[in-house]
Order: C-alpha cells, then sequence, then structure tokens
C-alpha cells in the first residue's frame, strides 16, 4: 500500500529520519544542543559555536526528539490531525501553519524563561498549531448569540481555555519536568493554529 505524497507524510517521514540518523549515531545530545531552541542563545546570553543559527532552531528543533516514544507520540499526532486539517486548507498553507507555530512555541518559551540554558526539542509546538487548527475546524461549533463571528470567537476562545488547562494539569502532573513538557511552547503553538485556521481557509478558496 502506498502512502499518499501529502505535506503531513513529508514532515513525518523527514522528522522520523532525522530522529534515527541521530539516534544511530548516538548524538541525541549533541543534536539538542546545536539544534534545539534555547532561550538564552535567544536573548543572546550564550554563544555556541558550532551550533546552527539560534534564529533557526525553532525549526530544527522539531527535528530532534527525547526518544523513540516522545517520536511517535508526536507523529501519531501529526499524521491524525495534519491530513485532515491539510485537506481542507492544502499543503502549502499546512507548511506554514506548522512552521509559523514552530516559531510561535519557541517564542512562547522563551518570553516565559529568556534566560533558560535548557534546550527545547521536539515537534510538539508546531504541530499544537495544527491541533489548533483542526481544532477549530471540525469541533462542533454551539450557537451562542446571533453573530456568526462572535460565536467563532467565543469557541475559539473557549477551545483556548480547555488547551490550557490540560497543558498546566499535565505539567503539574509531571512536577518539577513540567517546564521541560515544554508548556508554555504547546500554548503558544495552538494559539496561532487558532489564529490562521480561517485566514488560511479564506485564501485556499479565495477564487472559489
Amino acid at each position: 500500500m502506498r502512502l499518499p505524497r501529502t505535506a503531513t507524510v513529508t514532515i513525518t517521514v523527514v522528522t522520523a529520519i532525522a530522529w534515527l540518523l541521530t539516534a544511530l549515531l548516538g548524538a541525541d545530545s549533541r543534536a539538542a544542543v546545536i539544534m534545539g531552541v534555547i532561550p538564552a542563545r535567544l536573548s543572546g546570553l550564550i554563544d555556541l559555536t558550532p551550533a546552527v543559527p539560534a534564529w533557526l532552531t525553532p525549526l530544527t528543533s522539531t527535528l530532534v526528539h527525547g526518544g523513540g516514544l516522545h517520536l511517535a507520540l508526536n507523529m501519531l499526532m501529526l499524521v491524525w490531525c495534519g491530513t485532515q486539517v491539510e485537506r481542507i486548507l492544502g499543503p502549502g498553507p499546512l507548511v506554514f501553519l506548522y512552521a509559523v507555530g514552530a516559531y510561535t512555541a519557541a517564542i512562547a518559551q522563551w518570553l516565559v524563561d529568556p534566560a533558560s540554558a535548557t534546550p527545547m526539542i521536539g515537534a510538539s509546538g508546531a504541530i499544537s498549531a495544527i491541533i489548533g487548527a483542526f481544532a477549530l475546524s471540525f469541533g462542533q461549533q454551539k450557537k451562542i448569540v446571533s453573530s456568526a463571528a462572535l460565536n467563532r470567537s467565543l469557541n475559539a476562545l473557549w477551545l483556548l481555555a480547555a488547551w490550557v488547562v490540560l497543558q498546566v494539569m499535565t505539567g503539574l502532573l509531571a512536577g518539577t519536568q513540567g517546564f521541560l513538557l515544554a508548556t508554555p511552547a504547546h500554548i503558544g503553538g495552538f494559539v496561532a493554529g487558532l489564529l490562521l485556521q480561517r485566514p488560511l481557509l479564506i485564501w485556499r478558496y479565495r477564487n472559489a
């Protein structure tokens, strides 16, 4: 059975290959440092050489994972939500959403602790943007007021509140590892997905 050649599948395959290569070379820890998002680097507090340029690490960090389980869970969510979001937005907008989600996640993590020297790795921030667009696209919108635009905004706020609670609770359950789960990044990426879903949908069907 041949997999469809979609942006979602391409991102999944590239990410999996990148992790596999670092794992086989035993370079997981090194990859996290030179490719991960380090808030202190973004703040200009530390300098690493050689390393990927700090401005590019929000993208390269999505290729680095903390193990097979970390990778598998992220890729499962990407394929599950990404294929559906790509179906309605198209491959180009999905890649754009993924990239913006990665940068928004990195900025959110940086804002919480700009002096942190702990590398943030994994694609979960970028995937959170996909999940945000998925939730807004396929969630059942309740009619609260007569204005359709206001209903959309209220629905997005409800989804955001639920996501924030979920992320905070997950962080609390993880105890001292909560920040290492990149809770701010997950929230930042989700916000990007909520904000971009409708503009990207309108853009795709602009000539319809």
